[in-house]
C-alpha cells in the first residue's frame, strides 16, 4: 500500500458557523487522504527493532554485569522501555492492526510483560480521559492526587498535601521519577486487589501472570547478572530515568489548557473542539517525534485516536487549516516552553495556598 500523504490544507472547506458539524469536513479530508488506514509494516518494523534492542541491553548486562559501568545500561534500557509503552498506547487504540485480537496480543505483551503495567487499568483510566479531556470532574489524569491541576482542587489542603501543593511546580519533575513505579503498583492492584477488578476471571489471570511473569524475569536478569546491591541501584535508576522519559512525553499534552467544568470552559463543546482546545502540540524533529512516541501531536491523536502514530503529522496541517477556518485556537509550541507552561500552571495552582500560608 502506498505511503498516504497529506492533502493541500485548502482542501478542507470549513462548516457554515452554526450549522452541521464542524468535525465532519475534516474526517472526509483525512478518510480521503487514507490516513486512517493501518501501517502494519511501519509498526512491525519499529517493534522488531526495539525488541532487538530490548535483547542487547539485556546480553550487554550478561557481559559487563560485574562491572559498575553496567549501571550505565540502565539509560538505553529506559529509552527502550518507552518505546514499548508508546507500542502499548497505540495498540489499545487500535493503531496498529485491524483485528483487534491482534491489537490485544499486542498490547498485552508490551504493556504486562515488557512494562508490568495492567492492560485493562490502562485502558479504562486512558479512555475516560480520552471521552473528556482535562476535565476536572471526569478525566482521572486531572483527578487530584499527590498534584493538583485547578485551583478549587487546592482550597482546603493541609499537612503535608498542602505544603505538596504549595510547591508542586518544584516538585514535578522529581515527581515523575515516580512513574514507572506507580505504573506497576496501579497495575497490580487493578488485577490482584478484589477492589480493583475488571474484565472476565480469564482475562485477570492472563493479565496476572504476565504481571508476574515481569517481575519474575526482570529480577532474574538483574540478580544473575550483577550483585545485589548493584542490582537494586540498576533497578532504581531504571525505574527512575523511564519515569522521568514518561513524564516528559505526557506532561504537555493537556496540563494548562482548557479545563472544562473549572475555568469557564463550555460544556457543550462538539467533539472538535474538546478535543482541540484542551491539547498541546510540540513542534519538533524527526528526534522529538521519536523521543515522545507521536504523542507531540496530540491534537491530532485525540482528534484521530485510531490513526496510526506515522500519518500523525500528516494530518498536522488539515488540522491547522481548519482551525484557522473556524477561528478556533491550535495550540503548538516548542519541548522547553511547554513544560515551561506546564509549571507555570501548577505554581498558579498553589499560589492561594502560599498566599496563605
Amino acid at each position: 500500500m502506498p505511503q498516504a500523504t497529506a492533502a493541500p490544507p485548502e482542501r478542507i472547506s470549513a462548516p457554515v458557523r452554526g450549522g452541521g458539524s464542524e468535525f465532519t469536513p475534516l474526517l472526509r479530508a483525512v478518510r480521503e487522504q487514507g490516513l486512517l488506514e493501518r501501517r502494519p509494516g511501519w509498526y512491525a518494523a519499529g517493534i522488531t527493532v526495539n525488541l532487538l534492542a530490548l535483547a542487547a541491553v539485556a546480553t550487554a548486562l550478561a557481559l559487563f554485569g560485574d562491572s559498575p559501568w553496567a549501571l550505565l545500561l540502565a539509560v538505553p534500557l529506559a529509552v527502550f522501555s518507552a518505546r514499548a509503552g508508546f507500542v502499548a498506547h497505540d495498540a489499545g487504540h487500535a493503531q496498529i492492526a485491524s483485528r483487534r485480537r491482534a491489537n490485544h496480543l499486542l498490547q498485552i505483551v508490551h504493556a504486562n510483560l515488557l512494562l508490568g503495567m495492567s492492560q485493562e487499568w490502562w485502558n479504562d483510566k486512558h479512555n475516560r480521559h480520552h471521552a473528556n479531556p482535562n476535565h476536572v470532574d471526569k478525566d482521572p489524569d486531572v483527578a487530584p492526587d499527590v498534584l493538583v491541576f485547578a485551583r478549587h482542587q487546592a482550597g482546603g489542603r493541609s499537612g503535608l498535601r498542602g505544603w505538596l501543593t504549595r510547591h508542586q511546580a518544584w516538585l514535578f519533575f522529581p515527581l515523575t521519577t515516580l512513574e514507572g513505579l506507580a505504573l506497576k503498583v496501579y497495575g497490580f492492584q487493578a488485577v490482584f486487589s478484589a477492589r480493583g477488578r475488571r474484565g472476565t476471571r480469564r482475562e485477570r489471570v492472563a493479565e496476572g501472570g504476565l504481571l508476574l511473569a515481569h517481575v519474575t524475569g526482570y529480577a532474574a536478569l538483574l540478580l544473575a547478572t550483577m550483585p545485589l546491591g548493584r542490582a537494586l541501584v540498576f533497578a532504581a535508576v531504571h525505574q527512575m530515568l523511564l519515569g522521568l522519559h514518561l513524564g516528559l512525553a505526557f506532561a504537555p499534552n493537556h496540563k494548562g489548557m482548557a479545563m472544562p467544568g473549572e475555568d469557564g470552559a463550555a460544556e457543550d463543546w462538539g467533539h472538535l473542539r474538546k478535543q482541540v482546545l484542551t491539547s498541546r502540540n510540540i513542534r519538533g524533529s524527526a528526534v522529538t517525534d521519536w523521543l515522545l512516541g507521536g504523542l507531540n501531536y496530540q491534537i491530532e491523536h485525540h482528534l484521530f485516536p485510531s490513526m496510526p502514530r506515522p500519518h500523525l503529522r500528516l494530518a498536522r496541517p488539515l488540522v491547522r487549516a481548519h482551525c484557522r477556518a473556524l477561528g478556533i485556537p491550535y495550540t503548538e509550541t516548542g519541548a522547553v516552553d511547554s513544560y515551561r507552561q506546564v509549571l507555570g500552571h501548577l505554581h498558579a495552582v498553589g499560589e492561594p495556598l502560599r498566599a496563605a500560608a
